[in-house]
């Protein structure tokens, strides 16, 4: 008996040695379709409560309207009160999470965090309006190499339509050079044309509004921003339509209600597509916003473990045709 405790010991001893010197293993890695690189603006640096779309009262033209966000919740999100307090926290957060982010936005800011984690950002440019910049330019800016996206395009803030002609040039261009698209399409939160966007149209938001433009370019690969929300049997529609369509959940998955979220995400899934839905936060300012928007995917209980990496990272390397060997 007593050899044998000894023994126990011994292999009690060595198991806990072994677990120490064994390096922890890293997290599954993660693909962020969906983050803006943005200068923090202090004016709009405010704390935000996720899922604040839960109540939508309405207002009256002969009030101020109220705060597109709140903080009316027990642990509100804290934003980043200076540019170089959001680059440490997103590098910290993707070395922490395994994540690798596709990002657009200011270009300053875009090729400092490209160029302190070159192995886990992915540039994009997008065009929203004529007026963003000339087709020869937006072409030249795609040929040079350092952008591999298109995005975000938002003509719906602009009151047009995706498929109109001012921009067709840039999807050519696009389809040219074997670009993916992303496309805002869908709802802009609570108020939108009232409150930052007076040419905003809801009906702008239309997945069917893609059909021209992906008529005219029958090779290009587009992903719909959060997913056409709440427009769900347009969106189902135009995916069974064309097979080079996907959808992101950014946005719409921090800040509707839960139960809207998971409601939309399952129908896409019991519809069939569950390996053409990506993971984006639709990021901005908040750090935790991150964690926040997974904690959704991961808590999901009509997803099964194979669901969730396929929205997590495993669609996305197919979307974006990356290797998966160097995500390991």
């Amino acid at each position: 008996m007593r050899a044998f405790i000894l023994t126990v010991a011994c292999l009690f001893v060595v198991g806990i040695s072994l677990a120490q010197t064994e390096p922890p293993r890293r997290p599954l890695p993660i693909i962020d379709v969906h983050v803006h690189a943005m200068k923090v603006n202090p004016g709009f640096a405010i704390e935000m409560c996720p899922w604040f779309l839960k109540d939508m009262p309405g207002g009256d033209p002969n009030q101020q309207m109220r705060a597109f966000l709140n903080a009316s919740c027990v642990d509100p999100l804290q934003p980043a009160k200076s540019d170089q307090e959001m680059e440490a926290a997103v590098l910290a957060t993707m070395e922490r999470l395994n994540m690798t982010i596709i990002a657009y936005g200011d270009p300053q800011i875009l090729r400092r965090w490209k160029k302190a984690a070159p192995d886990r950002v992915i540039p994009g440019i997008g065009v929203s309006s004529p007026k963003d910049m000339t087709v020869q330019a937006f072409t030249d800016s795609l040929s040079s190499g350092f952008y591999k996206v298109m995005g975000e395009v938002a003509p719906q803030y602009q009151g047009l339509s995706p498929s109109d002609m001012s921009l067709d040039g840039y999807f050519a261009a696009a389809e040219k050079l074997n670009i993916p698209v992303g496309i805002h399409m869908g709802t802009g939160g609570n108020g939108m044309a009232n409150i930052t966007s007076a040419k905003y149209r809801a009906s702008l938001g239309r997945p069917f509004l893609l059909e021209d433009l992906l008529a005219r370019h029958p090779k290009l690969k587009i992903w719909v921003m959060h997913a056409g929300y709440p427009m769900i049997e347009e969106m189902i529609a135009l995916m069974g339509a064309n097979a080079y369509v996907y959808v992101d959940l950014a946005g719409f998955i921090w800040s509707y209600p839960q139960e809207e979220i998971h409601a939309y995400l399952k129908r896409l899934v019991q519809a069939g597509f569950g390996k053409r839905i990506l993971y984006g936060t639709d990021f901005m300012i908040w750090p935790k916003l991150f964690e926040a928007s997974i904690s959704v995917i991961e808590n999901a209980d009509y997803l099964s473990f194979e669901q969730k990496r396929d929205i997590l990272f495993n669609n996305a390397v197919r979307f974006f045709r990356l290797d998966a060997s160097k995500f390991k």
